[in-house]
């Protein structure tokens, strides 16, 4: 098992004073989190203001973007451009200041669900769940969008009757879908059982690791990311951490956040060695606030640890 300490650099202080703070609290609620190397920025959504967000970090500029809809899934395109699952579909976008582009229809009833998780497979196909608002009994999907090898990528579905998703995150190997239950704290691994068959089929889910939540307040699981040997990075939303785990699912390490709702993590930076933060502010009570003002902020610190680059849809 690794030591905790090989996963931090050298000198580096693994409390809250280990984290830079990049960009004002604006944010309302930070999803989806992408790093673009041959940008130098960060890219991520705002599923509470409606917003596409991106930073240049080498200059700390940051800005936004209108959406017409609630995001919930961001991944970039192999020739440029972003695919963006919003309430009533997935659409294309060219560059930063085009219009977008519906490429598929919203499979669901838009008025009583959204797609609020996505992630690209290594094969290009893009993966999103939807779930219900909180207020309909509706259970949640998983569905799969074929790479665009045609005028209109088919997008069909692979799993139905599952609880709303906090993260889909992809195993290094492209052998295993892990699934986060955000309302349950269960992180679920499903098997990836023929990656040339279409419609793609997957096994049956087992429960990867359980981490349910416990008098010591670790929080909600939330957004997630891998690094190259495995692991598996999560943000505990109202645990004000980021947990490492092991892929048998041992907590290796925890990481004190400067805010109390992170939200999602991904690895970035020239080397992929920084992990970064997003963060909401949005219904959050006015004492957290004033405990923590930076919520709703990006974050960042090294690691010694590498992770991967974001897999692209294939278009």
């Amino acid at each position: 098992m690794d030591a905790p300490a090989l996963l931090l650099e050298s000198g580096i202080d693994p409390g809250v004073a280990g984290w830079t703070c990049l960009t004002p609290p604006a944010c309302a609620r930070g999803q989806s989190p992408v790093w673009l190397g041959i940008e130098d920025r960060l890219y991520w959504l705002d599923t509470g203001l409606q917003r596409l967000w991106r930073l240049h970090v080498p200059s700390g500029h940051s800005e936004w973007r209108e959406l017409p809809q609630t995001p919930g899934g961001l991944m970039p395109c192999r020739r440029g451009g972003w695919l963006l699952a919003l309430r009533d579909g997935v659409y294309h976008l060219p560059a930063w200041d085009l219009p977008l582009q519906r490429i598929a229809e919203a499979p669901y009833d838009v008025r009583r669900c959204r797609f609020d998780a996505a992630v690209c497979d290594p094969w290009g196909r893009l993966w999103l769940a939807s779930s219900a608002e909180a207020c309909e009994h509706v259970d949640g999907a998983l569905y799969c969008l074929r790479a665009r090898d045609r005028q209109r990528p088919e997008l069909v579905l692979v799993r139905s009757g599952w609880p709303t998703s906090a993260a889909l995150v992809w195993s290094v190997d492209g052998q295993t879908l892990y699934w986060t239950d955000g309302t349950a704290n269960a992180l679920w691994a499903l098997p990836m059982l023929d990656p040339a068959r279409w419609p793609p089929q997957l096994g049956a889910p087992m429960p990867s690791h359980r981490l349910l939540a416990n008098a010591g307040n670790t929080g909600r699981l939330a957004g997630a990311t891998v690094d190259r040997d495995g692991r598996y990075w999560v943000a505990r939303e109202a645990g004000a951490r980021v947990q490492c785990l092991s892929p048998s699912g041992h907590v290796l390490l925890e990481l004190p956040l400067p805010v109390r709702s992170p939200t999602a993590v991904v690895f970035g930076g020239p080397d992929l060695r920084s992990l970064f933060v997003v963060s909401a502010r949005q219904h959050r009570s006015a004492s957290e606030l004033n405990a923590h003002p930076n919520s709703g902020a990006v974050f960042a610190r090294r690691l010694a640890v590498t992770g991967v680059p974001a897999a692209r849809y294939w278009d």
